[in-house]
């Protein structure tokens, strides 16, 4: 399927630049051989990774509470020995936000960001971090420098990364005979039932099953143990990989991808009922959206986030049908989005001037954001929401 003529999610931009404006066609595609779901074509990816990437995971309290726990969890199940002698990687570690709980259990530990302004961030919470992108040349360069490691680990990442042989063959680099690969994405299966397209966007070029992954990693001598189910992003999975026979098996992984089976994630007519449910949400969100502009109300976006980006552009939803987006992180604030030009405000102009409905972008945040705008709902606010369906809320 398409999704049509798509920019770089995350390239929000002011007027002077919208001649130059990047576009690609997002085009998802299942292979029924190594039953993954990919874009097939993503732009280069020092299009997406710069110095002015505009995503700090910082901004969310809930991240900052899930990043301390999925820490936690690693050293208490994954990591063992004295933590002196441990070592810890992490794969585009963004502003520091997970490293630094291993920081400050005295845990060696390294982050691989390929973009130069959050690896500044994480610097300056006290995270060694290092400007590049991984691969078998960045892992060698690391044991040369460091020693092998006990863990490689990643968080929104790894569906970032369109070389996932060059990333196997990096981690049976680094790590340790006992080592462990730890990564959490956007999990298909939550995908495919609650219709969250948006989760296809341009850094996503791959949304992971459990059959995905362990088809991809199998070819390298590495083997699902563990499989653990997130909240994290509207519904996202944690999977723990390790050499064939080096580790024990959890009843997680057979119990999983029974499921996926089930669900008919193996199965290319699934994915032919997700396009037809991703053309149903297109209709009902703008029919949703011009009803309230043929009465007269006002409409803002509430949280400019990268998955807004595919729903702006496939649904053809401009300034005409929403005001402006209000968001929190000042690299976004008085620029456009991306294809569509909306404007982009702070904060203050959704809480000091309320409109009369506000369109959740943010829905993966959904409980946090209802629960810091009580007021705004209490004076009459609605929400748009449209995952897992298009309705109005209040």
């Amino acid at each position: 399927m398409s999704y049509g003529r798509m920019p770089i999610a995350n390239g929000f931009l002011t007027p002077d630049q919208y001649k130059d404006e990047y576009f690609f066609e997002l085009k998802p595609a299942f292979c029924d051989h190594c039953l993954t779901f990919q874009i097939e074509e993503q732009p280069a990816p020092e299009a997406m990774f710069h110095d002015h990437y505009a995503f700090f995971s910082r901004t969310s309290k809930f991240m900052q509470t899930h990043f301390k726990e999925y820490a936690a969890w690693v050293c208490d199940h994954h990591l063992k020995g004295d933590s002196a002698g441990l070592f810890v990687v992490e794969l585009g570690s963004n502003d520091g936000i997970m490293l630094e709980n291993f920081a400050k259990r005295g845990i060696r530990h390294l982050g691989v960001e390929p973009s130069a302004n959050v690896a500044e961030e994480a610097r300056k919470h006290g995270v060694n971090t290092i400007v590049r992108f991984f691969g078998p040349d960045t892992a060698a360069d690391i044991v040369t420098e460091y020693g092998q490691a006990d863990a490689l680990i990643a968080a929104n990442v790894m569906c970032h990364i369109p070389d996932l042989n060059g990333i196997a063959k990096g981690a049976d680099l680094l790590l340790k005979r006992d080592g462990v690969l730890i990564f959490e994405d956007p999990y298909l299966g939550a995908m495919i039932e609650k219709t969250s397209y948006d989760q296809i966007y341009d850094e996503h070029v791959f949304i992971f099953s459990a059959l995905s992954v362990a088809n991809i990693f199998a070819a390298y001598g590495f083997e699902l143990i563990d499989l653990l189910p997130q909240h994290t992003h509207g519904g996202s999975m944690r999977y723990v990989l390790a050499r064939k026979g080096a580790r024990s098996v959890a009843p997680s992984v057979a119990e999983i991808t029974a499921s996926e089976k089930a669900a008919g994630l193996h199965l290319p007519e699934t994915y032919e009922q997700f396009r037809k449910n991703c053309e149903t949400s297109k209709e009902d969100l703008v029919r949703i959206l011009k009803e309230e502009k043929a009465a007269g109300r006002r409409v803002v976006g509430y949280g400019a986030t990268s998955k807004s980006t595919t729903i702006l552009n496939y649904c053809g939803i401009g300034p005409d049908l929403v005001e402006f987006i209000s968001d929190t992180t000042p690299i976004k604030q008085n620029k456009f989005t991306p294809g569509m030009h909306i404007p982009v405000k702070p904060y203050e102009a959704f809480s000091e001037n309320y409109p009369d409905t506000a369109l959740l972008f943010a829905w993966n945040h959904q409980t946090e954001i209802m629960e810091k705008e009580k007021s705004f709902s209490a004076q009459g606010g609605k929400w748009i929401v449209h995952v897992p369906k298009v309705k109005v809320l209040g």
